[in-house]
């Protein structure tokens, strides 16, 4: 189904839908599951966008934002990452839904992997597609896995897989009733899928984030969540001051990376948010990146090939 409610509309439904919605409380899960549990995410929604065509100025406001080169009027290719940003209403408008389980408030995204089959184009016209594939117990809270897809003319080129976690406090881990012979198992929460690098990659750059860059990469992304605005709106969600987005520490980190276009898979973990201003260390060896602040690790990363054998 297609939905072309308005942005902040939607951000608005969501808000005040985001009380009522209790994971891991009491009372029936979403689609029959067991009491408490974080249950199936309205199964076999979706959301989809036909025809989507590319904005070259705000193309290149978002390219100037995230470090990436702005080539201007020429075709050259899509940054990684951008079909995400076109995608964001859609995505929001699922869960803002009232048969998404989690609150919309509150919501910290947690890891992203991206798989491009080959580079985009901003003459080409994209077909989006946005779901949710399930939730599941972490050990913060539930999180929620959803799925995007790009298409041109039918053909797949480019998807993604996010989570994003509602925090709360986990119920009891559920035992599974004993073999005769075997002691009883607990049901294994899900861990945030994020890939590290034990020596850590070397330093390749230093960046210095300044307290407005949150405004500016809501302004090209539409993602104006309140924590990444001002400190007194920070201070609501209980941050000290502004965090940067995630998805612009991933994508500045791919800007300076500058992963091969073709058949490529990227993933990365948010560990812990950038308060800013900031002054971080992006770090990189080998198909591993990261970006730091001293000894505390803020995103953690790979680039590998996606090719098909």
């Amino acid at each position: 189904m297609t939905n072309r409610t308005s942005l902040p509309l939607t951000l608005a439904a969501g808000a005040l839908r985001s009380p009522f919605k209790r994971p891991g409380r009491g009372g029936p899960g979403p689609g029959g599951s067991r009491p408490g549990g974080p249950g199936p995410a309205a199964p076999g929604r979706r959301l989809v966008a036909a025809d989507v065509r590319i904005d070259p100025a705000r193309l290149g406001a978002y390219a100037r934002v995230c470090g990436f080169p702005d080539r201007g009027p020429a075709p050259g290719p899509v940054p990684l990452p951008y079909p995400h940003v076109l995608a964001f209403p859609l995505t929001m408008r699922l869960m803002a839904a009232r048969d998404f389980p989690l609150p919309l408030l509150g919501l910290v995204h947690t890891w992203i992997e991206v798989v491009q089959h080959r580079p985009l184009h901003p003459y080409e016209r994209l077909d989006l597609t946005v779901a949710v594939t399930g939730t599941a117990p972490h050990r913060r809270g539930t999180e929620a896995t959803v799925t995007t897809e790009a298409r041109v003319a039918g053909e797949p080129v480019w998807e993604s897989r996010s989570g994003y976690l509602a925090r709360h406090r986990p119920p009891a881990p559920a035992v599974r009733p004993a073999a005769p012979d075997h002691p009883a198992r607990e049901t294994p929460v899900r861990e945030t899928p994020a890939p590290d690098h034990p020596a850590g990659p070397r330093a390749r750059a230093e960046w210095r984030l300044d307290a407005g860059l949150g405004r500016r990469y809501g302004a090209v992304s539409g993602d104006r969540n309140p924590i990444h605005l001002y400190p007194l709106t920070a201070r609501l969600f209980g941050y000290p001051r502004p965090v940067a987005h995630g998805m612009w520490t991933f994508a500045r980190c791919l800007a300076e990376q500058n992963p091969a276009p073709h058949h490529v898979r990227v993933r990365a973990g948010f560990r812990a948010p950038v308060l800013l201003p900031a002054r971080l260390t992006y770090a990189a060896g080998g198909d591993v990146f990261q970006l730091r602040d001293g000894d505390r690790v803020h995103l953690t990363g790979t680039v590998t090939s996606a090719a098909r054998p």
